[in-house]
């Protein structure tokens, strides 16, 4: 695939042009989903050890401590005793005694405290097979109920250890009754559960519809966790510049056709391509994309686009993905209403993670 914008005086580049992410319509099988429940590749090596508490929040380390005995205590046989047998596979194991209290951790803190590196840190720590153990943000654990079915879904995970939920957020009352349903299931079946967010559980879904009417719901939902408050400023901020200011579209598009693996798009036309392209596809947009540069970036016209962008956001922090821009700077993408609405917690970890991986598309430009 080839982007169809072409690089003025393109002659000293690579003969083949970057790729676009517009001429990508990616189908992915329902198992492929499954098999990719996993800590994505950003965090294939973080372990507790490797998490450096800020000795000024203290709820840090005792997060850490809380997890690692959480894990630690998953290493005997499934709560429920499914899938156990005895020797030589007759009878049955005896089922442990299920432990007392919240069958779930539930990691509440701002942007960039390290959530997600605990949350990947305790799916590595936990002693059972990958294939024992899920880990998906909340958008991943959706668009597998949407592409296996709610009794599918239940059947896959319920013979699992450990269920780790990244970006726990409910955006609308079908996912409410949805995910309470299914976790209660999966809790009932003796799954353990692990999520992070920036709300607390039992305040999920203010702001974004009538909460009210979803009370019973939530506060079920809530009842499945404990609750681990993580202090701290976001770590992609901490003694760094500010985010680089937008380069033009002359250097963007010398860089793309520069790069091996970059692809070339317009910002205007790859939102329109979003629409086209079911949100559990946007990591397999970027397979084998080892740069996404865009021109004419500008504020996103609607909330719908503005939730598009930030799953590809997500999915391209995920891998790491460097993003080089012109036009606005990543920070202008959202309204001041979208940024003081019900998603704004959503929109300002786009903003956060946009901005980490435009720091690491400098070196792309002129180097």
């Amino acid at each position: 695939m080839s982007s169809s914008t072409a690089a003025p005086g393109s002659s000293s580049l690579t003969d083949a042009g970057p790729l676009s992410l517009c001429a990508r319509e990616p189908h992915v099988p329902a198992d492929r989903l499954v098999a990719e429940m996993v800590p994505p590749p950003r965090f294939d090596s973080v372990r507790f050890a490797t998490y450096i508490p800020d000795p000024n929040q203290p709820s840090q380390s005792d997060a850490v401590r809380v997890l690692e005995d959480f894990a630690g205590g998953l290493g005997g046989a499934h709560a429920s005793g499914a899938g156990r047998r005895g020797f030589f596979g007759f009878g049955r194991a005896k089922a442990p005694k299920a432990p007392a209290g919240p069958r779930g951790v539930y990691l509440d803190g701002g942007y960039g405290v390290g959530k997600t590196h605990l949350l990947a840190s305790l799916w590595h720590a936990t002693p059972a097979e990958p294939a024992l153990k899920a880990f998906g943000t909340f958008v991943e654990l959706t668009n597998l109920v949407g592409a296996l079915g709610f009794q599918q879904t239940v059947q896959t995970l319920s013979g699992h250890r450990l269920l780790c939920i990244d970006e726990f957020e409910l955006d609308d009352p079908g996912d409410t009754v949805l995910v309470s349903t299914l976790l209660g299931k999966l809790v009932d079946a003796g799954v353990a559960l692990a999520a992070t967010s920036n709300t607390l559980p039992g305040k999920l879904g203010e702001g974004r519809f009538a909460a009210a009417d979803f009370l019973r719901e939530i506060q079920g939902l809530s009842a499945h966790f404990r609750a681990l408050r993580i202090d701290g400023e976001d770590y992609r901020h901490r003694g760094l510049p500010e985010a680089p200011k937008p380069f033009t579209d002359e250097e963007v598009t010398k860089a793309a056709y520069a790069t091996p693996g970059a692809s070339l798009d317009d910002f205007p036309h790859l939102l329109e391509h979003l629409a086209k392209v079911h949100p559990s596809r946007y990591g397999a947009l970027t397979d084998g994309v080892k740069a996404v540069c865009l021109t004419d970036v500008r504020p996103v016209p609607d909330q719908s686009t503005a939730l598009r962008l930030v799953v590809l956001a997500d999915r391209l922090y995920d891998r790491e993905v460097p993003v080089l821009a012109s036009g606005r700077p990543f920070d202008g993408l959202f309204s001041e209403e979208m940024l003081n609405g019900g998603y704004r917690k959503k929109y300002f970890r786009a903003i956060s993670r946009l901005t980490a991986l435009a720091r690491d598309a400098k070196g792309l430009v002129g180097s």
